[in-house]
């Protein structure tokens, strides 16, 4: 299971890191002559008076003969031209940019201005060949770009790498960061003495463990790459991909850890098993489950790499994959909120039930989390839904892992449970030594 795991969770990362490398907004690349319409070059979300678009080109003379020049559309519009019903020609849709600009010099800026809300622009190339159909000619020389798109920084100045949408994500990084270093500086050493101990909960809490250092693995790297991002607008696409791969091999491992639990406690419940009720209950059915559902999340999130190249680990919703997963965190939500419910309902022990109850809200906050506010986020404009949803899912299962850690490390539950229930309970020793606790 852990290596089909581990190639599952490689084979999606190295997809990402594969996309991930065009999204800088330091751009480098050629522009070839090209009929059948305009070439899209750049998206970037825009915002205050002094938004620019700096382009360096190395051969003006090529740009000239070819009248060379990119045009600029505000998303919306270009939106409504692309769903009109009426049959504009090429010429026509063009003629309707909001900005052009001319290629007709090496270094050249085009300042956005008016914009009154942050707003996503589409930057197209386009040359006098454009709108031909069919245009083939294999020895017109393509013109070599660099581009950087800035937004205005806090004192108004063109110096901002940052698009609206992404604006406010280094610094929750940095402060993301710096919480997991205070934790660890204050629980890890208890923790690690906890897990050498051992106990019926070991396991349990070793994969909890592991999710964490995901977790914070993933905020470093992506702290690491929005600094970088932060100075040329490129980043560090590997730690970009790092920080992603993290995130998914802590999103399986806590899919596999929650499942196994729930689907344990269940078919034990069936089988009228009182012997092991809140201990994780590894059965060949609750095993098979798990795996299944987990092979399956890994195939949508291969699958919605490809299908949509331009996003981070939340951030898309649109596709068919996206809308998969979520559907498939949904059902989760609903099966386990259900199976949780009917042992509760049965359940006599008043601290029993508690410990249910609260690990039913744990598992229901990670599943829900990311649906929820994908739905909450269509209330946003564009630029805020991507932090909206990056910063509460993460913010969500950050306290969703709060939440399952006080309740298995939880000194005064176990103990009072154990001193009233005849079976072993974790984190305590063998039924016939229930006075030596682990704490």
């Amino acid at each position: 299971m852990g290596q089909l795991l581990w190639l599952l969770c490689v084979a999606v990362g190295s997809g990402r890191w594969w996309l991930r490398g065009a999204q800088g907004k330091t751009l480098r690349g050629r522009f070839p002559s090209a009929g059948g319409g305009a070439q899209p070059a750049a998206r970037f979300q825009f915002h205050g008076d002094h938004a620019v678009l700096y382009i360096r080109i190395n051969n003006v003379a090529a740009a000239v003969e070819k009248e060379a020049r990119l045009h600029l559309f505000q998303a919306q519009e270009w939106l409504k031209l692309q769903d009109s019903t009426q049959d504009h020609s090429c010429g026509e849709k063009l003629s309707k940019a909001q900005l052009t600009m001319p290629m007709n010099l090496t270094e050249q800026n085009l300042t956005v201005t008016q914009i009154p809300y942050p707003e996503t622009w589409y930057v197209f190339y386009v040359d006098k060949f454009t709108c031909e159909e069919n245009y083939e000619n294999s020895e017109s020389e393509d013109i070599q770009f660099e581009m950087v798109l800035l937004n205005p920084d806090a004192e108004g100045n063109p110096l901002d790498h940052f698009s609206a949408g992404e604006s406010g994500l280094h610094e929750f990084f940095f402060l993301l960061v710096l919480a997991y270093f205070v934790a660890a500086c204050i629980y890890a050493q208890s923790l690690w003495q906890t897990l050498k101990k051992g106990g019926p909960m070991h396991t349990v809490l070793k994969v909890l463990s592991t999710v964490l250092l995901f977790q914070a693995g993933s905020a470093f790297a992506n702290y690491l790459h929005f600094s970088s991002y932060a100075k040329d607008g490129i980043g560090a696409p590997f730690m970009g991909s790092l920080a992603e791969l993290c995130d998914i091999v802590c999103q399986i491992q806590m899919l596999y850890l929650l499942l196994s639990l729930c689907m344990g406690w269940m078919i034990s419940r069936m089988k009228k098993s009182q012997s092991r009720p809140l201990q994780w209950d590894s059965t060949p059915a609750s095993t098979g489950i798990a795996v299944v559902v987990v092979v399956t999340q890994s195939i949508l999130l291969i699958w919605e790499q490809f299908e949509d190249t331009n996003h981070h680990s939340y951030h898309s919703h649109h596709s068919l994959a996206s809308g998969l997963l979520i559907g498939l965190r949904v059902c989760l939500s609903l099966s386990l909120a259900c199976g949780l419910y009917q042992i509760i309902k049965v359940e006599r022990s008043t601290l029993k039930r508690e410990f249910y109850i609260t690990f039913a809200k744990g598992c229901i906050l990670w599943f829900l989390c990311h649906p929820g506010l994908a739905t909450i986020s269509v209330l946003f404009r564009d630029y805020q839904r991507e932090k909206v949803i990056t910063i509460g899912v993460i913010l969500c299962q950050s306290v969703s892992m709060v939440i399952l850690y006080r309740l298995f490390l939880s000194h005064s539950l176990y103990w009072e449970v154990s001193s009233l229930s005849s079976v072993t309970l974790p984190l305590t020793v063998a039924s016939g030594h229930k006075s030596r606790h682990y704490f």
